[in-house]
């Protein structure tokens, strides 16, 4: 590719075909727009992130408010257009969510690739602690202070479709 993508920002009304293209596309299934729409659908969705390039739609991500503990957010899903995957706008767009984190005070969780997140600012050492009913070894933490908080995770009920 030769073009650049522009900036993250927030993902605008009527780019909901977009995102869900994307995730079909980065993906291979429904599942996880699946998930987008019933989070979007239960009010859980906290927000949505979209790296946008010439009109379409290359990357993207959502934060969903975790029912416990209260005011923590989950990272899923996380999407790359696979043209555009190996370039770093992954890393850089989730790099820049887990510096807003640690600067809002917010905890952010992820269950995903823990040498892909932990090299964007989130730490499974952080999430050591935490109860989950996902594995821990694919848990990642990042928000405020260095500490590894004890808490038992509750995701919203969107997640247990998957």
């Amino acid at each position: 590719m030769t073009k650049t993508p522009g900036f993250t920002r927030e993902m605008r009304p009527g780019e909901e075909a977009g995102v869900e293209a994307l995730l079909r596309l980065a993906f291979g299934g429904l599942d996880e727009a699946r998930l987008v729409a019933a989070l979007r659908k239960s009010g859980a969705m906290a927000g949505e992130m979209v790296l946008p390039c010439d009109g379409e739609i290359v990357g993207y991500y959502a934060l969903s408010r975790f029912i416990r503990p209260k005011g923590w957010l989950c990272l899923a899903p996380v999407a790359i257009h696979p043209d555009w995957q190996g370039m770093r706008h992954g890393k850089r767009m989730i790099g820049q969510l887990t510096e807003w984190a640690r600067l809002s005070g917010t905890y952010v969780v992820v269950l995903g690739q823990p040498e892909f997140y932990g090299k964007a600012g989130f730490s499974a050492g952080r999430a050591a602690r935490l109860g989950s009913p996902y594995p821990l070894d694919h848990t990642l933490l990042a928000g405020p202070g260095t500490d590894a908080p004890r808490e038992t995770l509750v995701y919203p009920k969107s997640f247990e479709a998957l």
